[in-house]
């Protein structure tokens, strides 16, 4: 356990009044086995990635703390943020819409979703953030992104139309990596409308809000 696990490890148990105990038990097995494997993995396309667990407990809170029920996630992997996701959501009968490009990933997220009693809450979506956006209706009030870095300026674009007018707008990575995120920072942060602040916990949350006019 490196030091990163060690400060995030207790997010996790402390979401054990909102989570079942074998979804919290779920999520500490997909956090140790998702160390183990990239720590293994030398091909950056098929490590898991997973979100730091305080991350996701933050990502959580927002999504409920607004009454979220239409939410996108881009970026699946093996679904741990998605389960934090829908779960997030359950209280309200919402639903997730997440996107991945990997099939190999997308059958073990399905697979987990699965084990954490939540596959009915996800609709799952594979290929490219780009073509699928289009096809998507929304509105959505949270969306969520984790993956795609380099498009996320044009993915805006893409989903500005579909937002609800109460939405949050987060994206993960951006201290980690600034530089492939900078264009969409300063898209966010110029949003007519939007609040937007980068929280610095795990690899940095951007958070943008758009409240009722």
């Amino acid at each position: 356990m490196d030091a990163g696990e060690s400060e995030d490890a207790p997010a996790v148990m402390e979401a054990g009044n909102r989570m079942e105990p074998h979804v919290i038990e779920l999520l500490a097995e997909m956090q140790r086995q998702g160390l183990e494997h990239d720590a293994r993995e030398t091909d950056h396309s098929r490590k898991m990635l997973n979100l730091e667990p305080g991350t996701a407990q933050l990502v959580s809170i927002l999504a409920r703390s607004s009454g979220a029920t239409s939410i996108l996630e881009i970026g699946t992997s093996s679904g741990y943020s998605t389960i934090w996701l829908a779960s997030a959501v359950t209280a309200g009968a919402g639903r997730v819409v997440t996107i991945d490009h990997s099939a190999e990933k997308q059958a073990m997220a399905r697979e987990n979703l699965r084990r954490a009693g939540l596959l009915d809450r996800v609709e799952m979506r594979l290929g490219k953030a780009g073509t699928i956006l289009p096809e998507l209706k929304g509105p959505f009030d949270l969306v969520f992104i984790d993956a795609d870095r380099k498009n996320a300026p044009e993915n805006l674009k893409i989903l500005l139309p579909k937002l609800a007018p109460r939405v949050f707008l987060l994206a993960d990575n951006t201290l980690s990596h600034a530089e492939e995120l900078a264009e969409y920072l300063a898209t966010v942060s110029k949003l007519d409308g939007f609040d937007h602040v980068i929280v610095p916990i795990g690899k940095g949350l951007s958070v943008a809000y758009r409240g009722p006019r």
